[in-house]
């Protein structure tokens, strides 16, 4: 696999929650077309910012999807994929390359 070298802004973008604290997939996709509005060069999801320790897995899955199908491409998304233990590290990071790697996106 070919590296890929990233230059430029790619701020780490908030998890979208609604009032009553689940997940605004609508939001997520706002927030997203935001950053890239303003002029990111791609973004980062589901960081130590992004309350990724809260969320659980199929809520990670949720996100990283719903970001990655609405970005479709049009910047690069760099998905953290943090754990304590370093086997759901690794699985999370198979599971991620998969998705954007099949979709077209890295």
């Amino acid at each position: 696999m070919a590296q890929i070298t990233y230059r430029g802004v790619f701020p780490v973008a908030p998890t979208i929650f609604d009032e009553t604290g689940n997940l605004d997939l609508d939001g997520q996709k706002r927030c997203a077309d935001f950053m890239i509005d303003a002029g990111s060069h791609g973004i980062c999801i589901l960081a130590n910012w992004s309350e990724q320790f809260v969320l659980t897995d199929e809520e990670r899955e949720r996100v990283m999807h719903c970001v990655l199908d609405h970005v479709a491409g049009r910047v690069p998304v760099i998905v953290t994929t943090t754990h304590f233990g370093s086997q759901i590290c690794a699985e999370r990071s198979t599971r991620c390359s998969s998705s954007s790697v099949a979709s077209g996106r890295a």
